[in-house]
């Protein structure tokens, strides 16, 4: 480090109901934990009330614990990042006001993370004894979960121009539909890629979008599903139960098909080869397969995250809360959640 004092940052995550706490000695992680909430998977979906109870439990032992597991103390710590915004406003409010009262009792400078900004930094994360191969700028970022889809071009570490996203529905949604649809579960994403694994990706047709650019559309292909089941269970009522994991693996399939289609057309634009993969979505195994294979055939430097950093996590949090930190942007005590990714632009 040339004599240089790292900085130390601690990250604090809460946008949805994953409560995360990481810390990052310059760009290296020396600690990440985080407190799933299992409550949700009852009522098919996450209840807000219920999250931020949970955070409220969580947030102080998940600091604590990722401080120790580092092996720093709050004195060692030269900013605190935090997720401003977007995600749900209960959760948010947890974490925010957290990071607030630990930033006034330590004098320790505040620093607001957007969430999504995140998801895309998070391939910058490095650890010891890793190879820690990361993407130089320009790059594409595929950022894929449950409320956003976008291609993104990334020009610096807050230098972001959107080619194209969802105008409708994102494509984690459509994950969760399919599987709400088939009565399989919440969280659907990772039960519909565990069925898909087992069945022939071949053996069902959907109708896919035709939308001019980079810009994405789910919404039809929902449609195409619903549609689909009713007909098929009008002619043979166990059609679900005897078909699953064919169906999972067509559903799936096709929404890979439609997000490689506007990524390889976005390479082709931009000339950009460096290409990234962020979000919830970026957990399923055959986007990450197919990610990998189109990199091989089509001469991509490809950067597929670890499963622990695609969720939602402190980490991204504190990278990006790094970069700032070194810009000297610092967040004011007055600044509220936002809910809304358009309420930080």
């Amino acid at each position: 480090m040339n004599g240089k004092k790292a900085d130390i940052i601690l990250g604090i995550e809460s946008s949805c109901d994953d409560t995360s706490a990481a810390v990052l000695r310059d760009e290296y992680l020396l600690s990440s934990v985080i407190a799933s909430q299992k409550v949700h998977e009852r009522w098919g979906g996450v209840v807000p009330e219920l999250a931020s109870r949970a955070h409220l439990m969580n947030i102080v032992p998940v600091v604590d614990q990722a401080l120790d597991q580092a092996g720093v103390t709050m004195d060692d710590v030269s900013a605190i990042a935090f997720t401003r915004g977007p995600g749900l406003l209960g959760s948010l409010l947890v974490g925010t006001s957290y990071a607030k009262g630990l930033a006034i009792a330590t004098g320790k400078p505040l620093v607001e993370v957007n969430h999504l900004q995140g998801h895309i930094l998070s391939c910058l994360v490095k650890e010891e004894g890793k190879e820690n191969i990361v993407p130089d700028f320009p790059f594409l970022t595929l950022l894929v979960s449950g409320g956003h889809t976008q291609i993104v071009k990334v020009c610096g570490h807050f230098e972001f121009e959107i080619l194209g996203q969802t105008i409708d529905d994102a494509v984690g949604e459509a994950f969760d539909k399919c599987s709400k649809m088939m009565g399989l579960g919440y969280p659907g994403g990772p039960i519909v890629d565990r069925l898909a694994k087992e069945g022939d990706e071949n053996r069902f047709k959907f109708n896919l979008p035709h939308i001019q650019g980079l810009d994405y559309s789910f919404s039809g292909i929902k449609t195409s599903l619903l549609y689909f089941l009713r007909d098929r269970l009008k002619e043979n009522p166990d059609f679900i139960e005897e078909n699953k994991a064919d169906i999972c693996a067509s559903f799936q399939k096709a929404l890979i098909d439609i997000l490689m289609k506007k990524l390889i057309l976005a390479v082709k634009q931009t000339g950009i080869r460096q290409v990234a993969i962020g979000g919830g979505v970026s957990a399923n195994s055959g986007l990450r397969n197919r990610i990998a294979e189109e990199g091989k055939k089509r001469g991509w430097q490809t950067f597929i995250p670890e499963f622990r950093f695609t969720t939602d996590n402190a980490a991204m949090i504190a990278i990006s809360g790094l970069y700032k930190y070194r810009r000297g942007e610092f967040c004011t005590l007055d600044k509220p959640s936002v809910p809304r990714a358009s309420q930080m632009l």
